[in-house]
């Protein structure tokens, strides 16, 4: 247009000159005003692209720890069942001493336990969630809680080692059954990433104006990097096609979900030597 309108200038004309600056100074205001909208939709076009491609992004790992989520479930429900159907079996064949009996009946108890626990956090995660559980504000013995969680833990488990300290008398309003299941997890927890013949240590004690529960491990431990992710839905340390650990990501987060529910806060921090340690701020 700028082109067009010179040619149609004549040099004959009083005005050319007057004529000239004013097309030359319109068509830098063109061109300034098609360079801002062009780079205006520009910066837009590569906001949008960035949002797109964040939201493919989570969506895409959602997708892989949900699917990770159901193989580990699959194989959760599949072992005990197997491990207990197995021990029923052999009960019903042979004729077995008592100490073997007795030991037989443990195994399928703990594995009961184990899908109990599975089946919970399934349920009350969904309900949580979906605010279909009605969280309970009743006053609980929170040191009685723990210390009959602990002494539940001592006898299943009378192979391992353990330190239970727990102050006397500590109180909070809260929901017992969500607070045995922030118990349960974190202790199951500390079993699965520890050696057998190590110390696990449950500590309840006061601090200032904080209720503060411990859980501790000898453990490989937990790296920095890792520390925040754990608690995130469906999140297991480690590569998911060569880990041995059982679990399906559901535990810790919804520990995060109980601890917040009570206005707590729930973080881990490296223990020495080795391990980690859990700790609930009520």
């Amino acid at each position: 247009m700028t082109v067009y309108k010179m040619q149609e200038l004549k040099l004959n004309d009083p005005a050319y000159h007057f004529k000239l600056d004013h097309i030359n100074e319109d068509a830098r205001k063109k061109t300034a005003q098609y360079i801002g909208e062009g780079s205006l939709f520009l910066v837009l076009i590569i906001i949008g692209a960035i949002f797109v491609y964040r939201a493919v992004r989570r969506q895409l790992k959602l997708q892989q720890q949900q699917q990770n989520f159901m193989m580990a479930v699959t194989h959760e429900l599949k072992t005990p069942i197997a491990i207990t159907k197995l021990n029923l079996e052999t009960l019903q064949r042979y004729n077995l001493d008592e100490d073997k009996r007795q030991k037989m009946i443990r195994s399928a108890l703990q594995e009961t336990d184990r899908l109990n626990t599975l089946a919970n956090n399934i349920l009350i995660s969904s309900q949580l969630e979906g605010g279909g559980y009605t969280i309970a504000k009743e006053e609980i013995d929170l040191s009685a809680l723990i210390l009959q969680r602990a002494k539940d833990f001592q006898n299943r488990f009378a192979e391992r080692k353990w330190e239970i300290n727990i102050q006397p008398e500590l109180a909070i309003n809260g929901d017992t059954l969500l607070l045995q299941m922030l118990v349960n997890n974190l202790v199951e927890n500390a079993m699965k990433y520890s050696p057998k013949e190590s110390l696990i240590t449950i500590e309840l004690k006061k601090e200032k104006r904080s209720i503060v529960l411990l859980i501790k491990d000898l453990g490989a431990g937990i790296a920095d990097n890792e520390k925040k992710k754990i608690f995130e839905k469906f999140y297991r340390v480690g590569n998911e096609s060569t880990r041995t650990a059982q679990g399906t990501g559901l535990g810790l987060y919804l520990c995060r979900k109980i601890a917040e529910d009570h206005n707590a806060q729930i973080s881990v921090s490296d223990n020495s030597p080795t391990g980690s340690i859990f700790a609930v701020r009520f």
